[in-house]
């Protein structure tokens, strides 16, 4: 369940704003969004593991308040993060 350093490497250099940042939001965000969909589809099979549910609100908690400080700090760049990772409909 956990995110390999290859896979945050390769998240880290899509979602970069220059050439050493490490942790833009966009950067953080894109991170928590992939363990969230790692962590659904661990709870898809295993309904009953309640601290791993209690640990995807968490992290779906932190990304929200990213979302929610970027939005309100700058438009553009939330608009894109939310159309690059699919997050809104």
């Amino acid at each position: 369940m956990a995110i390999l350093a290859e896979q945050k490497a390769t998240i880290i250099n899509d979602y970069k704003r220059n050439e050493s940042d490490t942790s833009s939001p966009e950067v953080q965000v894109a991170i928590l969004t992939y363990r969230i969909k790692d962590l659904t589809e661990h709870l898809k099979m295993h309904k009953q593991d309640f601290s791993s549910r209690r640990g995807l609100l968490m992290l779906a908690a932190r990304r929200s308040r990213l979302l929610r400080y970027l939005a309100k700090t700058d438009r553009e760049r939330y608009q894109t993060l939310i159309q690059r990772l699919g997050l809104r409909k």
